[in-house]
């Protein structure tokens, strides 16, 4: 069953920010390209560390530990070390608020 949870208001987060939440139990990180809004697990599935700090742009993220980057839309990895995507979860904004849902 999927569960849709408000995480933050549109207001929040400018383009090109981020918030740190907890989705499912999970750290994941809310992360906004342009004005398309995307939620990923918080973690670098190279060596498990969080991405919370690491660079941001153009809908790619980088792990600031081994440089490890990632498609915020897919989760995919986009280079060496990580050879595992990050878990992705759907994003809908309603009005000014933002949700995430967990399936």
């Amino acid at each position: 069953m999927s569960e849709v949870t408000k995480v933050a208001t549109v207001a929040e987060i400018p383009p090109g920010g981020r918030k740190s939440i907890i989705v499912d139990e999970l750290p994941a990180l809310l992360l906004r390209a342009g004005d398309d809004f995307y939620c990923i697990e918080d973690v670098c599935t190279h060596d498990g560390q969080p991405l919370t700090d690491g660079p941001f742009e153009d809908c790619v993220i980088t792990c600031p530990r081994h440089g490890a980057r990632f498609d915020v839309k897919t989760g995919a990895p986009l280079c060496m070390p990580a050879t595992e995507p990050v878990r992705v979860y759907p994003v809908e904004i309603r009005g000014e608020d933002v949700y995430v849902t967990v399936d």
